[in-house]
């Protein structure tokens, strides 16, 4: 059996109806987690534990605020401006975000930071999507 291909320009072309397309009403959500776990291809929601240091909660992503696709080292990608938590209270680690579908039932990908961070008083990611065929 033959591979499928994804051409470069239509990587563009999916990762932006998949991100930015606002016919779509549902926004995706940015979380934090904080449980010493790696994200795999088999993690679902239920993988991650939600930060919840005070002053925490989940950041949602709007579609028309992602930057428009780009080809980046041969793979379309994406990018959404920085997100920034403050903590009003302990310390706690977090080892990477999640991203979910708007309800909360769909992970829809996940990074581990290189190193966990304790988050003493704030914090930033800056949510990225790479999309390529693996062919």
């Amino acid at each position: 059996m033959a591979n499928l291909i994804v051409c470069n320009e239509g990587e563009l072309v999916i990762t932006g109806w998949a991100l930015r397309d606002t016919s779509v009403t549902d926004d995706i959500k940015l979380k934090l987690f904080k449980n010493n776990v790696t994200p795999s291809a088999t993690s679902t929601v239920a993988t991650f534990t939600q930060a919840d240091f005070t002053g925490y909660s989940a950041k949602s992503l709007a579609r028309a605020s992602w930057t428009a696709p780009s080809t980046v080292s041969g793979k379309a990608y994406l990018s959404y401006a920085d997100q920034t938590w403050t903590n009003g209270g302990s310390s706690q680690t977090v080892y990477g975000y999640y991203v979910t579908t708007a309800d909360d039932a769909t992970l829809l990908w996940a990074e581990r930071f290189d190193t966990p961070r304790s988050v003493t008083t704030t914090t930033m990611v800056s949510p990225k999507f790479t999309g390529a065929s693996e062919a």
